[in-house]
């Protein structure tokens, strides 16, 4: 039973390799894909496989993108953050989902589901079984769209995933006081002054992350606005920004001053 992973987070893909491991299912029938493009081309040449587990975003754009373009015939387990809107369109459909983030339990409930009706669907019956439905209809694939689009404002990211040498650990974004780049890794460094290593580079994960929260001081450095205590000059028209309840200070480049002038005054 191959099953197709649409996962554009590095350390989350992971987790679902490990989770489906753990459940009895072989690693080398797991293939793991990042983008709408790779997911397209890979479909496009490969057979249709026994189930997809698919993310809302990836890294090129939203995956319904994908089930406009290429008729999806086996189930789909979605792997969704967006809880708010989406879910009635799944419950309506029959689409299962996990919640991010999810637990193994949660994981493996929803693959014994999947094999139960796969189970049911392959047995001798001594009329015809009926046709599995289809795994996403184009009217389906619009109502998800629709539902996708509800939301009056942008969807961002409200936890981050972090690597640690026995899991995933994940932080909530509103505990990141800011987000550095250091020598190739980004680092959210939280209220208490810890530093967690995220997966991403410090541009993917700013387009990721809500725009009024979080500005831009430099090339290497986000910070989020409910940190910030006070604004001084500095010379050569940079800015010196006071984190609340820190002894840290982080400094805006000449060039990004004006920018960030502007966005901390919304």
């Amino acid at each position: 039973m191959h099953i197709l992973i649409l996962e554009d987070e590095e350390l989350a893909a992971r987790q679902v390799v490990a989770f489906a491991t753990r459940a009895g299912l072989n690693e080398a029938d797991l293939t793991v894909l990042r983008s709408v493009e790779k997911a397209l081309t890979w479909l496009q040449i490969n057979s249709m496989p026994a189930l997809i587990l698919s993310d809302i975003e990836l890294l090129d754009g939203n995956v319904f993108a994908l089930y406009e373009r290429f008729q999806v015939t086996c189930p789909i387990i979605f792997t969704t953050a967006y809880d708010q809107f989406l879910l009635p369109a799944f419950r309506g459909n029959g689409i299962a989902y996990l919640l991010k983030p999810f637990t193994y339990e949660q994981f493996e409930e929803a693959l014994t589901k999947y094999q139960l009706l796969r189970r049911n669907f392959a047995a001798p019956a001594p009329v015809p079984a009926p046709t599995p439905p289809a795994g996403l209809s184009p009217a389906l694939v619009q109502e998800l769209s629709a539902a996708l689009r509800q939301g009056s404002q942008p969807q961002y990211r409200r936890r981050l995933s972090v690597r640690m040498r026995n899991g995933l650990y994940v932080l909530q974004t509103d505990d990141v006081a800011f987000l550095q780049a250091d020598e190739g890794v980004v680092f959210a460094v939280d209220g208490a002054g810890a530093r967690h290593p995220l997966t991403g580079t410090l541009t993917e994960l700013e387009a990721q992350l809500d725009p009024a929260r979080f500005g831009r001081l430099n090339r290497s450095e986000l910070v989020n606005v409910a940190f910030v205590e006070r604004v001084e000059p500095y010379f050569n028209n940079r800015l010196v920004v006071k984190l609340r309840s820190s002894a840290v200070s982080l400094m805006t480049s000449a060039a990004q001053t004006p920018e960030f002038r502007r966005w901390l005054e919304g």
